[in-house]
């Protein structure tokens, strides 16, 4: 018993007329009658009684009406669902984020609510190597990194943005008359950096090992505000991305650009070579465009 007999047997009840449904659903009225006679072969019993113009429903055939109507309706919703997620009307984007894109992503974010308003975007925290395995499994739709993604594992990838790291230091000493800071410099000072999941903290700390330079972190933190306020308090110099240090307090701290060619970069990646929702299609458009530059670089 398929779909389309539950179909031609409801049509037949509604409208009281086999050849009233015929017309309804375009097809001939005999073909609705081998219908109903194969679907009372099927269940063993009579599904309708005539009575003078009206047809009646036996027991068994109320019990199948009902059941069918059911599902029908059930079809009509799944139908609706479908069209409104292909018409990105509904429908779920699970994005991965480190804990430090903050302020970053807020754009494209936005941008990606504004345009399609019925989309709910659920935003989780997850390191790099976990983002990557959910996304692998499916749990995520995509997720974003400041580490390079290796796209032999299965990724595509697309780079947000780019910015040079600075040295942060206090507006006082010698620090006014200094233009950049290079990495033996820098390597003479007690050193605040983010969190040791930070992919720039990691490659700082990688360049330090490749010049024979052995720094000494004093502070480890994910909170950059935090770090700004031990600068302020003479513990050491911070190093933080150009955007970041916009948002610092200028009339107590300078941010040198470091002489390096680190930087922090964002990117985004999904899995490749599968097929991606909407949802998925519609937020890498987005990024493309709040970031046209970035495939440039």
């Amino acid at each position: 018993m398929d779909i389309k007999t539950r179909r031609y047997f409801v049509e037949v009840v509604r409208r009281q007329s086999y050849t009233q449904a015929a017309n309804a659903l375009y097809v001939t009225q005999p073909t609705i009658s081998k219908m109903l006679r194969n679907l009372e072969e099927e269940v063993g019993s009579p599904l309708l009684i005539r009575e003078g113009r009206k047809l009646l429903l036996t027991h068994t055939g109320q019990v199948l009406y009902d059941h069918a109507e059911t599902i029908l309706a059930e079809l009509r919703e799944l139908e609706t669902a479908l069209e409104d997620i292909n018409q990105m009307n509904a429908g779920t984007l699970q994005l991965g984020v480190s804990s430090l894109p903050g302020v970053q992503i807020a754009g494209p974010v936005s941008l990606y609510r504004q345009r399609y308003p019925g989309i709910r975007v659920n935003i989780i925290e997850y390191d790099d190597a976990a983002a990557q395995q959910a996304v692998l499994n499916g749990t995520l739709d995509a997720a974003l990194t400041f580490q390079p993604v290796d796209e032999q594992h299965g990724f595509a990838s697309l780079p947000l943005f780019s910015y040079p790291l600075c040295a942060v230091v206090p507006r006082s000493g010698p620090w006014p008359s200094v233009h950049s800071v290079d990495l033996h410099t820098l390597s003479r000072y007690p050193l605040l950096l983010s969190s040791d999941t930070f992919a720039p903290s990691q490659q700082l700390l990688t360049a330090f090992t490749r010049l024979g330079l052995t720094p000494t972190v004093a502070v480890r933190s994910s909170q950059w505000e935090f770090l700004a306020q031990m600068v302020q308090a003479g513990m050491g110099i911070a190093v933080m991305p150009e955007p970041v240090c916009q948002k610092l307090d200028a009339s107590t701290l300078l941010w040198l650009p470091l002489d390096s060619p680190l930087r922090w970069r964002l990117s985004l990646f999904w899995r490749d070579g599968v097929w991606l929702s909407n949802s998925t299609r519609a937020w890498i458009a987005c990024c493309r465009e709040f970031w046209p530059a970035a495939e440039a670089e």
